[in-house]
């Protein structure tokens, strides 16, 4: 067996959906108590216990749980329960599997929903447990990692839930405490990021001389084995790099699962009409260390090309050149008109000159 306590990562908000026709979720993190949040239709009345981490050879202040243990190893912790109300609380106690949501936090798969990883490979040593009022209660739990388990870094949660009536709405309403927990399985670590589908586009405004915003997307996708964060820049313009302009800086992108993906959008304003817009993106790949500390690999980027057309100066451009067309065509046409009125002219001139001339000469005059 070798299992290493791992440095905590930053904390990390957990959230989950409904377990009958509604979830209300708090999932908390520090160590100290904290006051749950719910997002069901009840209020937090119902919600008078904390959680933290068990005082241990693990520490004494931890905020969540990390475990580098090696395939067929395990190691015992603890999760301690305070009941701050004034009724008993009985508890269910239990660790699901963890995923990041859209907007970067961890979530946690809702209860009866299938666990194949930190949530199969946790097992607390109550499955419930009644905590009196005032009172605190440690429920220890073993993280046994299977024999083939796959190298890498996986997420979850160990926690402790409560389902009660919602009397205004019909349901169940499960309020769940929890706190984080991250493992990693020993072995190889193959750290990989890749980005995928980049697209630009450009959309330009009604002034045919103004710039337009330039729309930047690609997706993040983890491809190795180990979470992966990472710190991106982005950029546009014209062929051979003219007239570049740089996008704004972004927030760091959070940690992403093995396998796990995010797709990113970068508007980048004022960018010149330039006909052929290429987009890039440089992606410095973060991955955390058994320190806890992050350090990075290889940079990755990707690039590709857009349209930047003005539509609006080439519309106006059009309608001058079908000015200038129309204007040349009907100085043609009066040019022609006006030969053609010269040559009747002087065609008639000719021939009455000659009719004259005719009438001048002696009657009978021989030829």
């Amino acid at each position: 067996m070798n299992a290493r306590p791992a440095s905590p990562r930053p904390r990390r908000r957990l959230s989950a959906l409904g377990a009958a026709a509604l979830v209300a979720l708090a999932l908390a993190l520090p160590a100290a108590p904290a006051s749950a949040a719910t997002d069901g239709a009840a209020g937090t009345d119902d919600v008078n216990w904390t959680v933290r981490t068990e005082s241990n050879n693990f520490g004494s202040d931890r905020t969540s749980y990390g475990y580098t243990i090696d395939p067929g190893g395990s190691v015992t912790d603890g999760i301690v329960v305070a009941n701050h109300g004034q009724e008993p609380v009985d508890l269910k106690v239990y660790a699901a599997d963890g995923f990041t949501s859209e907007d970067g936090a961890l979530s946690l798969v809702v209860a009866g929903e299938e666990s194949t990883a930190v949530g199969a490979w946790i097992s607390a040593d109550e499955e419930s447990v009644t905590v009196g009022p005032g009172e605190t209660a440690s429920i220890p739990f073993t993280v046994s990692i299977p024999d083939d388990a796959t190298p890498g870094d996986y997420a979850g949660g160990i926690v402790t839930s409560l389902t009660v009536p919602d009397a205004e709405t019909g349901v169940n309403v499960d309020r769940r405490l929890g706190i984080r927990v991250d493992l990693r399985v020993g072995g190889e670590l193959a750290p990989s990021l890749a980005v995928e589908d980049l697209s630009v586009s450009w959309n330009g405004g009604l002034n045919p001389f103004a710039g337009g915003d330039a729309t930047v997307t690609y997706t993040l996708h983890n491809t190795g084995n180990a979470a992966i964060a990472a710190a991106t820049a982005a950029k546009v313009g014209g062929v051979f790099g003219l007239l570049a302009v740089d996008a704004p800086a972004a927030d760091a992108v959070p940690e992403l699962l093995p396998g796990e993906s995010l797709t990113q959008t970068v508007v980048v304003p004022d960018v010149p009409a330039l006909f052929a817009l290429i987009g890039s993106t440089t992606v410095t790949p973060l991955v955390t260390d058994a320190a806890g500390s992050r350090s990075p690999i290889a940079e990755v980027s990707a690039s590709a090309v857009g349209l930047a057309v003005p539509w609006m100066l080439l519309i106006i451009l059009a309608l001058v050149a079908a000015a200038v067309v129309l204007v040349l065509r009907r100085r043609g046409r009066t040019k022609a008109e006006a030969q053609e009125r010269e040559d009747a002219r002087i065609s008639e001139a000719v021939a009455q000159a000659l009719e004259e001339e005719r009438a001048k000469a002696p009657v009978g005059a021989a030829d």
